[in-house]
């Protein structure tokens, strides 16, 4: 006999979204890419530890947020075409390349999609650059937030944000900023993933639930 559909729990039937806190800012030399790890379907977590910073290319990466299949097949996509692209010049591609292919696939396909990817990276003509793209927009920002959490942070990033900060800042200003998110957005929680890029290369780093920051509600 089938099981009532009554029966059935509510998640199986929602779109699974990294409702999310994703954040990039650029520094001297590089950038810093953050997001949290909480993946829901509905008011369900169904991935507690899913890392939202995905590899475009060597110092190329994207912070994923809207539906995870949709943001997760972009990446894929671009990471793809941008294999192909640093092969056929023979060099490694530019971080505003990557940030048109995100933002060309975004708009020809956004009556299907439901994903807002922000793209940063090092490459040697730019330095350190972060791209936001939505639709058909595509704009070099010295720092970008995006993801449900991002409403309850927008007040602490203007007030704290400074030009010229160091790359220790900017690691602290990422972490901060994610902790705050996490703890008052309720689509945004588990660990903190952070990537930090700069001429050498790309270096990743997990800072457990326990370990970020706490402030003065906490």
């Amino acid at each position: 006999k089938m099981l009532d559909d009554s029966l059935e729990p509510g998640w199986l039937s929602e779109e699974v979204k990294t409702g999310t806190t994703i954040i990039a800012i650029e520094f001297d030399g590089g950038v810093v890419l953050g997001s949290d790890s909480r993946v829901s379907a509905g008011e369900t977590v169904v991935n507690r530890v899913m890392n939202k910073l995905s590899l475009l290319h060597d110092k190329i990466y994207c912070a994923l947020s809207g539906s995870a299949a949709d943001a997760q097949t972009i990446a894929e996509m671009v990471n793809y075409q941008l294999d192909v692209h640093s092969i056929e010049v023979g060099e490694d591609p530019q971080v505003r390349s990557a940030a048109t292919l995100v933002k060309n696939i975004s708009y020809k396909y956004k009556e299907e999609l439901s994903a807002h990817l922000i793209v940063a990276g090092w490459d040697k003509r730019g330095g350190g650059q972060v791209y936001v793209t939505l639709n058909g927009l595509l704009s070099r920002q010295p720092f970008a937030v995006g993801g449900s959490g991002s409403s309850y942070v927008y007040g602490f990033v203007d007030a704290e944000y400074r030009k010229a900060m160091s790359k220790e800042d900017c690691q602290q200003f990422v972490v901060n900023t994610l902790s705050l998110a996490m703890s008052r957005d309720g689509s945004s929680g588990g660990v903190a993933y952070l990537v930090t890029i700069d001429e050498k290369g790309a270096e990743e780093k997990c800072i457990l639930g326990n370990e970020l920051p706490t402030f003065y509600d906490q």
